[in-house]
């Protein structure tokens, strides 16, 4: 009989070819990840490899020789090293080397082309100077010295630049220093008849948008006026109530008589016409000209107090306060939007007037999104009148956009209170100067929160303001010392402003006021 060249299959063949395949098929489901998704071997391998793999940062090789830096300045001041004079000029050359290389590099890309060969020397002259000085510790001792060191000297340059940040932000540009002197010129040729503005007769009808604007920068207000008759959708409705003082009103009032806002109503006027408004009925305007006041401010800075802010010619100013008399300055209106001089509208603001305030006095945007902006940032709660009164850890808000209900204001006698406080705070034991503080304290449990949308705050120091914000705004405000107008302001955020400046105006062209370059 012819043997078959097929080989049989025994059943341990069989089993074992079954466990085989139970192993295989093992193997393979081991490779389908929990997702459903079947993954080779070999790919989950080179997933894995690639997440082992460091990122190089783009400036590793900046840092390196900073690094190498650092180290060369601790072997220079160690005695063991001083000693060695020869390694001592070795490692004075490559300092100079990698400085020379290193230049103002930020990124790899940076670098010349010698930085390797540079960084590679002064790895070897530092490779001898631990060989020199092995101890350890002595080297930790003169790290922390020199952090020490530098933390001190950080210390001193950031206080010097907050100085000079408040001092440029106190300074008027020359240009907007010319625009006054310019518009009153002109103000003063005008016969009486051409000085007045129309529509005086909407400045008392409360049927009608009221706004409160109180400033002595022509271009600030003139932006806060552009920018909300821009994107009103009747802007005929809109009256803008301008109190300036007595150095800018007649310039004030020739920029909006020769630029008048489309179909809104403008007035102007001088808050030293406020006879009402004197030292005998408000007791800040009191303190105001007191000599402790005069001495608080223009003492020398040796004994100053080390907060600068408090130094702004603002806070000494009857206007920065002007905000706690508002049914006074307007007895026959009902409602009004308070706005600040840095702000820009971005969108209608009617809806503003038909809010129902619940009875409260004021609506606020809150900002107590920030642990800084609550109300032990603001109030001494050191003191028992503050501590027994009032919550250190509740919400902040802003001013700069603020709709107020005057008829609630004069039910509540807001005034009285905000008067009361300040007669307890004529020592500054409650807080210091600025109108926040008191207003806090006014308005305590009479504020109405509006959606944040209304108001974005920061662009006056915080450039990381986001843009989704600014888009969604109502009102943006640049709160802060680096304002829209000035050299210092954030560049990103200056387009926002300055889109509603009229830089071919002839005054500005002038005075040479030109638009600041922004992102």
């Amino acid at each position: 009989m012819e043997t078959s060249s097929k080989k049989k299959t025994s059943p341990t063949d069989s089993n074992q070819t079954l466990d085989s395949t139970k192993t295989e098929t093992r193997h393979d489901q081991r490779t389908v990840q929990t997702s459903g998704k079947v993954v080779s071997g070999e790919t989950a391998r080179g997933k894995d490899e690639e997440r082992n793999v460091q990122i190089v940062p783009p400036d590793a090789r900046v840092r390196q020789l900073k690094d190498q830096l650092i180290r060369a300045k601790v072997y220079l001041s160690l005695s063991a090293t001083r000693s060695n004079p020869h390694f001592i000029r070795e490692l004075r050359l490559r300092i100079k080397e990698v400085l020379r290389a290193l230049g103002e590099a930020t990124k790899d890309s940076d670098l010349s082309r010698s930085a390797n060969e540079k960084l590679k020397a002064m790895e070897q002259t530092l490779a001898k100077g631990k060989q020199i000085q092995d101890d350890c510790a002595t080297i930790v001792k003169k790290l922390r010295a020199m952090l020490h060191s530098a933390e001190e000297q950080l210390r001193v340059h950031k206080k010097q630049t907050l100085y000079l940040t408040h001092l440029t932000a106190k300074t008027l540009p020359k240009g907007l220093h010319c625009l006054p002197l310019r518009l009153s010129t002109e103000y003063f040729k005008l016969n009486s008849s051409q000085q007045h503005f129309p529509h005086q007769e909407n400045l008392e009808n409360p049927k009608l948008y009221h706004y409160a604007l109180f400033s002595d920068n022509i271009l600030a207000a003139a932006v806060v006026v552009n920018s909300t008759v821009s994107h009103a959708k009747d802007p005929s409705k809109h009256v803008f109530h301008i109190v300036t003082d007595r150095l800018n009103f007649a310039a004030m009032r020739m920029w909006f008589l020769a630029n008048p806002p489309k179909y809104a109503t403008v007035d102007v006027q001088n808050v030293e016409e406020f006879t009402w408004l004197n030292s005998s009925y408000s007791p800040v305007l009191k303190q105001l000209n007191s000599q402790s006041m005069i001495d608080y401010y223009f003492r020398s800075r040796a004994d100053s107090d080390p907060n600068v802010k408090f130094r702004n010619p603002k806070y000494l100013s009857i206007m920065n306060h002007l905000r706690f008399y508002l049914p006074e300055i307007f007895p026959k209106l009902d409602k009004v939007l308070f706005l600040d001089d840095d702000i820009v509208v971005q969108k209608d603001l009617g809806g503003l007037w038909s809010l129902d305030l619940k009875g409260k006095v004021i609506g606020v945007v809150e900002t107590c999104g920030e642990s800084f902006h609550r109300f032990d940032r603001y109030l001494n709660f050191s003191n028992p009148l503050i501590s027994k009164n009032f919550d250190p850890r509740a919400c902040g808000w802003a001013f700069g956009m603020n709709i107020i209900d005057l008829n609630q204001w004069r039910r509540q006698n807001i005034t009285e209170v905000y008067h009361s406080w300040q007669n307890r705070n004529h020592e500054r034991q409650l807080w210091k100067l600025g109108t926040l503080p008191p207003g806090l304290i006014t308005f305590w449990k009479r504020t109405y929160a509006l959606d944040r949308s209304w108001h974005v705050l920061g662009l006056g120091y915080n450039p990381n303001v986001s843009q989704k914000d600014i888009q969604r705004a109502a009102v943006i405000h640049y709160n802060g010392n680096l304002k829209p107008w000035l050299e210092i302001s954030i560049p990103k955020f200056r387009d926002y402003w300055s889109k509603f400046v009229d830089y071919d105006q002839a005054f500005l062209r002038e005075c040479n006021i030109n638009k600041l370059g922004g992102s």
